[in-house]
């Protein structure tokens, strides 16, 4: 059985509307002058200068860079709330730059999975605001939800009903807008928009695992899955091109719960970033036995959030 509450205000998506309209019924629940001058800011604290002609001059050949319905779905939310392509395509980027996660897939003593994943940003008050779990819907039924910044396509955060759990946790190697760039010329997927596609596409968690782990990505990335039997949960350390490392439970060896961050897990945290320590020692100090959503709640947030908090699900 897997577990996963959700905390924040629900909105619907409907992925049999035309993808240039799909975002519609989120957007018309947010002012829209208000939510340019958010938009901007959050922007303008990360995306140096020289970068922006240079991305502006993707927008009028969009769809040779962005595979449909995303090309389709951002020129829809352009207009919607009145930016340039230029910017909803750095917005949809600029959110990969600095986020700073906990992500934990652990096991009870009955099999249960639950998930849990916190989120720290630079910007935290400017974009606490714009935070939002989207239902995405076809023919009247739920097929995945997920947690999303407004204006923003891709996904950080999501589930399939009863099938599999994703977050993702950024990689930090080089600076995000030269991955970027340099990714425009591959054709390849922004990290984010590969969980969506993901939620869409796979039936189970082996599918899900392999297409997370093999799928070109614009950049490095951790994936963290959790599944609804026994043993399924596992992170999944990328680059561009593939895994790096993958890195399963193993309960039969007491290896129950696995704890992710931004740094690679066989690796030494830096003490002013270290996030995974206090996770650790307060995993253990609850025990398998006595993990649930209560306890997972209270580990996740035992971590030392580095930057403001923006949201917090299971």
């Amino acid at each position: 059985m897997l577990h996963w509450l959700l905390l924040l205000l629900l909105l619907l998506c409907l992925l049999d509307t035309a993808p240039e309209q799909r975002w519609d019924e989120v957007l018309k629940h947010y002012n829209r002058t208000e939510l340019r001058r958010a938009l901007r800011l959050v922007m303008s604290s990360l995306v140096p200068e020289w970068v922006i002609p240079i991305i502006s001059t993707i927008g009028p050949e969009l769809d040779e860079f962005f595979p449909y319905p995303y090309s389709a779905e951002l020129r829809g939310v352009c207009k919607a709330i009145g930016i340039s392509i230029g910017e909803g395509i750095l917005l949809n980027f600029v959110y990969e730059a600095t986020a700073f996660c906990t992500s934990i897939v652990a096991q009870d003593t009955k099999g249960n999975i639950y998930h849990g994943r916190n989120l720290d940003y630079s910007f935290g008050e400017s974009l606490r605001k714009l935070i939002v779990e989207l239902q995405f819907e076809a023919n009247g039924q739920i097929i995945y939800t997920g947690t999303t910044a407004v204006g923003y396509l891709g996904l950080w955060t999501g589930q399939r009903p009863n099938k599999f759990t994703i977050s993702g946790n950024e990689r930090d190697k080089g600076h995000w807008w030269r991955n970027a760039i340099a990714a425009f010329w591959k054709r390849s997927s922004p990290v984010s928009w590969l969980i969506r596609d993901t939620l869409l596409e796979a039936e189970n968690f082996e599918a899900a695992k392999w297409k997370l782990a093999k799928s070109p990505i614009i950049a490095d990335v951790y994936y963290i899955l959790g599944g609804v039997n026994p043993n399924e949960g596992v992170v999944i350390t990328r680059n561009r091109d593939g895994p790096v490392d993958i890195w399963p439970l193993m309960t039969v060896i007491k290896q129950w719960y696995r704890v992710e961050t931004n740094y690679d897990h066989w690796t030494t945290p830096p003490p002013s970033c270290d996030r995974r320590t206090p996770a650790i020692k307060a995993l253990n100090a609850t025990g398998q036995d006595k993990i649930n959503l209560d306890t997972l709640f209270h580990v996740s947030r035992n971590g030392k959030p580095f930057y403001s908090f923006i949201y917090f699900i299971l």
